[in-house]
């Protein structure tokens, strides 16, 4: 990659990390990488853009919880996430760098699926094929294809589909040349994305997912990927539930046999095979109020990759649920403050606090928190954090939450802080 197109890849990532953390996309928020890349593109080499500890309220019995082991499978590695949290329910070597094959396009159709909603990318119009498209996979004979043709003008919409539901490898290189005017420049956003999303233990190298050694990833990174694509695109999303597409009078279906599996609401969302890993699968399912996403990485068959991961999902809807401790805003714990206009901080957790535990296992949740101060001295701002609230079962961490201030406390009047500073020079 180059100088240049380095440094507007970390302009971009500075200007979406906030975007991105917030958990809400919104159309207008959405920068345009790719005019930045077409720029770099265009410019001459040296004219490039810069670019303490409590249980929880009752105490836990020691009662056994009965849960099966969560199954193994004759795979590489596996994860099973809950959507809502992202938390992991059970998995085998989930960080494990693997080649992710096909599920590389989940990050090519996030992207894409980006530039619809920013509204740069009408999936109405057409688009002219490039050679590129055709001629970069002439070597590959057993490459997934769409079947399109240089020269001819396609519908994005098709060429999305193309590459969701046929797993075609021309049409996400025909659409990466179109947004980006190169296959490399697209590469660069998809990283770029990467970045922003968590995804840790992933490089992409091609928009496809053809063998590269620099095109990794690992089970947990492709489900984090999974969940974010449900997550900011939901229209982009539903076309992983469709199970065949006909373009150009060729009609090929979707490779995830769970979308015709009727014993388990499977939605999406992507295949892949290398013969170098074996079959990968991303899928997800929805029960109730759950939503679950699962990996498989390199299970030695098509069969088995469906097997497994249905095996994943029905675990984790029948042994597992969703517990809330308590509400939003609830007073937790109340300290004395020193040197206030009041004598009492209420400390709380804004956010909704939502666990996926075992079935039965509210009791043994255990409660901790911690402080930052000993005293707390005012002034103190509601909305300050005043430590940390920790969750846990059978002594694995489950989740963390800030303690905030509920209520804000200015400074005292002269004598109460004469007298507070008397207290504390006693105390200390």
């Amino acid at each position: 990659m180059s100088t240049n197109l380095k440094r507007w890849c970390s302009v971009v990532a500075l200007c979406s990390a906030t975007i991105m953390a917030s958990g809400v996309v919104h159309a207008e928020d959405i920068p345009d990488p790719f005019a930045a890349v077409r720029a770099q593109q265009n410019a001459g080499p040296n004219n490039a853009p810069a670019i303490a500890t409590v249980d929880a309220a009752n105490s836990p019995t020691n009662a056994p919880i009965i849960i099966p082991e969560a199954p193994t499978f004759n795979a590489e590695s596996w994860v099973l996430m809950d959507y809502a949290t992202g938390q992991v329910l059970f998995e085998h070597d989930q960080h494990k760098r693997i080649w992710p094959a096909s599920l590389t396009k989940m990050m090519t159709s996030y992207v894409i699926g980006m530039e619809i909603k920013a509204g740069r990318l009408d999936p109405e119009s057409y688009v002219t094929i490039p050679k590129n498209a055709w001629a970069a996979l002439d070597k590959y004979a057993d490459s997934s294809k769409m079947f399109i043709e240089v020269g001819k003008k396609v519908k994005v919409s098709d060429l999305n589909k193309g590459i969701v539901i046929q797993s075609g490898n021309d049409a996400c290189v025909a659409l990466a040349i179109v947004l980006a005017g190169s296959e490399d420049g697209f590469v660069s956003v998809m990283n770029t994305y990467a970045r922003q999303l968590g995804l840790n233990n992933t490089h992409f190298a091609n928009v496809h997912g053809l063998f590269d050694e620099q095109n990794y990833s690992t089970a947990y990174d492709m489900a984090l990927l999974g969940r974010a694509l449900i997550r900011d695109l939901p229209d982009e999303y539903k076309l992983y539930s469709q199970k065949e597409f006909t373009f150009n009078g060729i009609k090929q279906t979707n490779r995830n046999r769970l979308l015709w599996d009727t014993t388990i609401n499977v939605d999406g969302i992507k295949t892949g095979h290398l013969s170098a890993v074996g079959y990968n699968l991303v899928s997800s399912s929805v029960q109730g109020n759950m939503r679950l996403i699962g990996t498989v990485i390199g299970a030695k068959s098509e069969p088995d990759r469906a097997s497994f991961s249905k095996q994943m999902l029905n675990y984790g809807f029948r042994y597992f649920e969703s517990y809330e401790p308590f509400a939003p805003g609830k007073t937790l714990l109340t300290r004395e403050v020193r040197m206030g206009d009041s004598d009492i901080v209420n400390l709380a957790v804004n956010n909704p606090v939502t666990l996926m535990i075992p079935r039965g296992a509210q009791q043994s949740i255990k409660i901790s928190y911690a402080l930052n101060q000993a005293t707390f001295v005012a002034p103190i701002n509601a909305g300050d954090q005043l430590g940390v609230i920790e969750f846990k079962l059978n002594d694995k961490v489950l989740a963390k939450y800030p303690l905030v201030a509920t209520n804000s406390i200015g400074e005292g009047g002269f004598f109460s802080r004469m007298w507070d500073k008397l207290l504390m020079a006693i105390g200390s």
